[in-house]
């Protein structure tokens, strides 16, 4: 069944719910100067995504937030950063002004999405644009070093059938009509899936392409490579794992097919033995790498929502996993911690969300489709703090809705963008509002960061970095 998606901006823009700040920082010097029955077992901690009694826990109050060190990392190689989709607390010093800015291909516009995170290795940035044409950039200035158009010709693809829909003038492809996919590397090689069903391997170098598998099926999600497997998964909710070294099929693992989905480039998680494979059905599954065999599973579905928009049950964002411990959201409103190594659900809460929660220290940061962004303590899911984002340009008119992505954090500051271009840091350790300016465009990727420098790919494909 071919799934019928949805934009995560106007999942945002359609949801019900409608932010106080104080006086912030001058940036003149920079950037940031100064439906279904739930099969949820375990403790239940019932807190609704747009329930305006969200409050931190008292029991916290005497809490102190500590972190972790922050640290440079050389490379941002997956779509989550490394492989379990954690990355912890990340150098990036300074007001994070400008250092350079590229137009990288095609953003998105009324007939296709620009969902690939970016990803760095190298010393360098490669970017998928809307059109499945990649860029590759030095992340250090800027400079372009080649690029690679990764749409098929009609005449050699599967997709050369009109009932597809994708054959444009002159019986060749459209290539926006097969966004989504993503960028993973590994072991001097990209791996780069498409909406067109192909997964290439290709020298992260010169671009030279080593080998292409087709799929048969769209590929809306980005690839992870580790340990000398490829695991992407389809619109039809197959989960794949490819070999590095010539592209044959391991194994693949059926979800449950949904006819309605988030439009996000999510990507599973590996950790140890075992893949965390996210599905559009809100099935969370924890697979053996060597031969795809379920260890256990996880549905992350509520019954009760307001919308039929909020019953999707999609997890469009990646699960994290940190120290034996898998955190994963849903669209619908189930947030799970769960232990990797016997699927035991240690706590969950009735949160929703389309983006990656980020595990640091003894806490857990992670923002919902209500613009709240939440500190929880990672042993039992309770709140810390909470920091509502605006939901709107014009709060009084409920006009201009916003949608946030993020958080990433670096520095002792959390960053998150929204899409109608603002930038918000906001202190790990108490939830306040610590900067906040304009950004060239809108974003609906979340940041990467690398080398101390952080990254934005904005909605019309514009890749600035940041110092």
């Amino acid at each position: 069944m071919k799934l019928v998606h949805v934009v995560c901006g106007l999942s945002a823009l359609l949801l019900a719910g409608c932010a106080e700040v104080d006086a912030l920082t001058s940036f003149t010097n920079g950037w940031f100067s100064g439906g279904k029955k739930s099969n949820i077992k375990g403790q239940r901690i019932s807190i609704l995504a747009s329930d305006e009694s969200l409050k931190p826990d008292p029991e916290l109050a005497a809490t102190r937030v500590v972190l972790p060190r922050p640290y440079k990392n050389p490379a941002w190689p997956e779509p989550g950063g490394y492989a379990a989709n954690v990355m912890y607390h990340l150098e990036a010093s300074g007001p994070l002004q400008v250092a350079w800015q590229q137009q990288a291909g095609k953003g998105s516009d009324s007939s296709s999405r620009l969902t690939a995170a970016p990803i760095v290795a190298e010393n360098r940035i490669y970017v998928l644009d809307a059109e499945e044409h990649l860029f590759v950039y030095d992340s250090r200035n800027g400079t372009p070093l080649w690029d690679k158009p990764l749409a098929p010709y009609a005449e050699n693809s599967i997709w050369n059938s009109a009932s597809f829909g994708l054959i444009g003038k002159n019986t060749s492809i459209d290539p926006s009509k097969g966004f989504g996919g993503g960028v993973a590397y590994d072991a001097g090689k990209l791996f780069v899936s498409t909406g067109f069903g192909d997964v290439f391997a290709l020298d992260a170098r010169s671009g030279k392409q080593l080998w292409t598998t087709n799929l048969q099926v769209p590929i809306v999600n980005a690839p992870v490579a580790n340990g000398g497997r490829i695991f992407v998964s389809s619109e039809d909710n197959h989960f794949y794992a490819l070999a590095e070294n010539d592209g044959r099929k391991l194994w693949d693992h059926q979800g449950i097919t949904e006819n309605a989905g988030i439009l996000e480039s999510t990507s599973a998680a590996v950790a140890g033995d075992y893949v965390i494979a996210p599905y559009t059905s809100g099935e969370l599954y924890a697979l053996n790498v060597a031969d795809g065999r379920a260890a256990w599973s996880e549905i992350l579905t509520r019954s009760g929502t307001q919308t039929a928009l909020s019953e999707l049950d999609d997890i469009a964002g990646r699960p994290a996993v940190d120290r034996e411990m898998v955190f994963a959201i849903s669209h619908s409103g189930v947030m799970a911690a769960i232990n990797i190594n016997t699927g035991e659900r240690v706590w969950s809460r009735d949160l929703g969300g389309i983006q990656t929660p980020w595990a640091a220290g003894d806490f857990v940061y992670v923002l919902t489709i209500d613009s709240r962004l939440l500190c929880l303590q990672r042993k039992d899911g309770k709140v810390k703090w909470v920091h509502q984002l605006p939901r709107y340009e014009d709060e009084e008119d409920k006009s201009g809705p916003m949608v946030w992505t993020g958080p990433v954090l670096v520095s002792d500051r959390l960053i998150v963008v929204s899409s109608n271009g603002r930038a918000y840091s906001i202190s790990p350790y108490t939830g306040q509002l610590t900067g906040k300016t304009d950004i060239p465009d809108g974003a609906y990727i979340s940041p990467v960061v690398a080398n101390g420098t952080l990254y934005l790919l904005t909605n019309g494909a514009q890749l600035v970095a940041l110092r």
